[in-house]
């Protein structure tokens, strides 16, 4: 009796444990395929090339991700920003999340990048150079709800720490954590929610979902 209770229990468990442990890798993008956002922002695949796909973003201020660049080639494999596209011309991609995909995702994944970023003032005309370390931890499945419906995901933890500054500015150690959601049935984020204290003071950073996407075969 207690071993038919434990084969029963196990049936009900197993699917779930399986889909816990379940390894994802990257997507199958297609031209065409799109995500759209809340703040009228969105992200478009316009491109296959024989080294990944290149995605274009939409001209919106408070989308952190684009961290300022328009068109970005996302390598094939493991969906790292590889480019910066311009036209005919690529140049290095070197600014943040540039490894916020890292396929195959699986729960506990982690793993780290690094980046500098020049600030130039305003009222000085001084250059500040500040040296970043990023962290990334897949945390797990989670049951998200968002505007365009309610999806499986996996949850992913960024978190930024300032390492280093060429001048007197910047606090060395301070750090930002903020979170994604990655589903693999929209195959891309559906959801970002930023650290609290970062968006003090800015309203051009405010937290996103996903409201409809598209998919094309």
């Amino acid at each position: 009796m207690k071993k038919m209770v434990f084969l029963g229990l196990l049936i009900v468990f197993l699917p779930a444990m399986v889909f816990a442990q379940e390894k994802i890798e990257a997507p199958v993008w297609n031209v065409g395929d799109k995500w759209t956002f809340t703040g009228d922002g969105s992200i478009e695949v316009v491109k296959a090339d024989p080294n990944g796909f290149i995605l274009k973003f939409s001209d919106r201020k408070c989308m952190v991700e684009t961290q300022g660049c328009n068109t970005i080639l996302f390598e094939k494999s493991t969906r790292n920003r590889i480019n910066v596209v311009e036209g005919d011309k690529r140049k290095k991609y070197v600014m943040g999340l540039s490894k916020v995909l890292d396929f195959p995702f699986s729960t506990g994944k982690q793993w780290k990048s690094a980046y500098s970023e020049s600030v130039v003032s305003s009222w000085s005309g001084h250059k500040t150079i500040y040296d970043y370390s990023e962290f990334f931890k897949v945390l797990g499945w989670d049951d998200v709800v968002v505007r365009a419906g309610k999806l499986k995901a996996f949850k992913l933890e960024y978190k930024r720490v300032l390492t280093g500054s060429s001048g007197f500015g910047g606090d060395i150690g301070k750090e930002f954590k903020n979170n994604y959601w990655y589903s693999p049935d929209v195959k891309y984020f559906v959801k970002g929610e930023y650290d609290k204290d970062w968006m003090k003071g800015n309203k051009e950073i405010f937290n996103w979902e996903l409201t409809s996407f598209q998919l094309k075969k």
